[in-house]
């Protein structure tokens, strides 16, 4: 952040790449099946103007309190509401849209907590891709193996003992395999956690929370 807030180019692409997928999301959310979708692109681009630009929001990040979530939140937002001002004032909303605008600007928390969500998907996709990479690298086809056990775990909520049964192997052999899986995911989730949060901040919580945040 350092590096992109003075104006290193590959750490300000850097920057907006790591970032861009929850900030698309929280916008993709707030604006679901409105005219505003059209807009969605160049909302992003703005967002990311707003904190790269001079005096912009890197600028004012306070390294020493981690936490970024909060102000990338804040330009979010008033991104956002720009956009809609915008939009409104040019007469491309409907009349029936005047309800979820004023609910959508006014409801602070619960924007709060539509972002946390978009934040929270976003490490969840950095965890699961370097979960992945490692068991894959550490342990190759058996790797591959404990990521499809999770999928079918966690994703199609599948039963250890059908999973044995279509493997053809016992089923404390899955229960073990499921067990190593999910450390080293949490391992990976809390890796990912771990690079947003303040110094000292109790990762083992955070994890939790975003995990609860998901269902």
């Amino acid at each position: 952040m350092r590096a992109a807030a003075a104006g290193d180019v590959a750490a300000r692409s850097t920057f907006s790449r790591g970032y861009l997928a929850t900030v698309r999301d929280f916008l993709s959310q707030r604006w679901r099946q409105r005219v505003l979708m059209a807009d969605l692109d160049d909302a992003c681009q703005e967002v990311f103007l707003e904190c790269l630009k001079p005096g912009g929001t890197l600028d004012r990040a306070d390294e020493s309190r981690g936490e970024f979530r909060g102000l990338l939140f804040g330009v979010t937002r008033n991104v956002a509401r720009r956009f809609e001002e915008r939009a409104a004032g040019l007469g491309r909303l409907r009349p029936e849209d005047s309800a979820w605008l004023e609910k959508v600007q006014t409801d602070e928390p619960g924007q709060a907590t539509l972002f946390d969500r978009s934040w929270a998907r976003a490490l969840l996709r950095k965890a699961k891709k370097r979960h992945r990479e490692l068991a894959i690298e550490q342990d190759g086809d058996d790797g591959r193996r404990r990521i499809e056990l999770l999928e079918r775990r966690f994703g199609d909520d599948e039963a250890i003992r059908h999973i044995a049964e279509d493997w053809g192997v016992q089923a404390q052999d899955v229960h073990n395999a499921y067990r190593k899986a999910r450390t080293e995911f949490y391992r990976c989730l809390r890796e990912a956690v771990g690079f947003h949060a303040a110094p000292g901040a109790d990762l083992d919580a955070e994890c939790r929370r975003l995990l609860q945040l998901l269902g």
